[in-house]
């Protein structure tokens, strides 16, 4: 017998963060799904505050996960925000081994 089985969130919130590494601060939101619109929330959280918005360059260190993959996520970064610079972890790296 073959089951397939559904994911369903119930409701669940997606917490999506930022971490500045410099001065150690968090930014957070939760949403109720994730995605480009959700990604852009979170960069836009960012980037219109102080240090960020006036930086010269600020570095977005991301996975590949869908919202924000390869050379069309890039573009829609570097268009929306010109200092901003889109780093890609390399594609089967964990996150907890960059960070180790």
């Amino acid at each position: 017998m073959r089951i397939n089985h559904d994911y369903r969130r119930s409701g669940a919130l997606a917490y999506l963060g930022a971490y500045d590494v410099h001065h150690a601060r968090v930014f957070g939101r939760c949403e109720s799904s994730t995605g480009i619109e959700p990604f852009t929330a979170l960069v836009d959280q960012v980037m219109t505050a102080e240090l960020y918005a006036s930086a010269r360059r600020v570095f977005w260190i991301v996975d590949n996960g869908s919202s924000h993959r390869g050379k069309a996520a890039i573009d829609r970064l570097s268009q929306r925000y010109p200092n901003a610079v889109m780093v890609h972890t390399p594609v089967h790296a964990s996150w907890l081994n960059q960070v180790g």
